[in-house]
C-alpha cells in the first residue's frame, strides 16, 4: 500500500511540475500556429526542456532506428542506397530539416515522406500532436545555435507575412 501511495504522489508531483503555458494534453489537437516562438527559460528556444526530453524518449523509441539516436543519421546519407532511395537524412541541423517550417516538419511526421517525395512512414496514427511537437523539439535541441537562429528568423518572417 505504501508503494502505491508513493507512486501516486510522484505521478501527481510530475503532473503539477509541467505548468508551462505551452503544456498541452497528450490527446489534444495542436494548431501549429498557436505555438509561441518566444524563447523559454533554460532552452532559449520555442520549446521547454521538458518537451525536448519527452521528445527524446519518443524519438529514441520510434525514429532513432532510421535517423540515428541523436538525429545524426549515417555518414553516407547523401548516397543512394541499393533500393534506389536515399537513407533518412540527419535531423540534427546538418542537413535540410532546418529549412522547413514547423508546420511542414509536423506534416511530414504525421503524413510521412510521400507527400514531399520521400519514403518515411506516416506517424499520425501512432503519435499524438503533443508527441509530434515534442519529437520536433527533441531533434531541434541538437541544432547548433546559429542553425536554430536561421530557422527561427525564417519561421518568424513566415508568421509575420500571414
Amino acid at each position: 500500500m505504501k508503494l502505491v501511495w508513493i507512486a501516486a504522489t510522484v505521478l501527481g508531483l510530475a503532473a503539477c511540475a509541467d505548468n508551462d503555458e505551452t503544456a498541452r494534453n497528450v490527446g489534444e489537437t495542436i494548431d501549429i500556429s498557436s505555438i509561441s516562438l518566444e524563447a523559454k527559460a533554460v532552452t532559449g528556444r520555442w520549446y521547454t526542456q521538458e518537451e525536448a526530453m519527452r521528445g527524446k524518449e519518443i524519438f529514441g523509441a520510434n525514429c532513432a532506428s532510421c535517423h540515428g539516436q541523436e538525429a545524426e543519421s549515417i555518414p553516407n546519407w547523401k548516397t543512394v542506397a541499393a533500393n534506389g532511395q536515399y537513407p533518412p537524412p540527419p535531423l540534427n541541423g546538418t542537413a535540410h530539416a532546418w529549412h522547413h517550417p514547423l508546420g511542414v516538419l509536423k506534416m511530414v511526421i504525421e503524413q510521412g515522406g510521400e507527400p514531399v517525395g520521400g519514403v518515411m512512414p506516416a506517424w499520425g496514427d501512432t503519435l499524438s500532436d503533443r508527441q509530434i511537437i515534442d519529437v520536433i523539439a527533441s531533434f531541434q535541441s541538437y541544432w547548433p545555435d546559429d542553425t536554430y537562429q536561421l530557422w527561427l528568423e525564417r519561421e518568424q518572417s513566415r508568421s509575420d507575412s500571414q
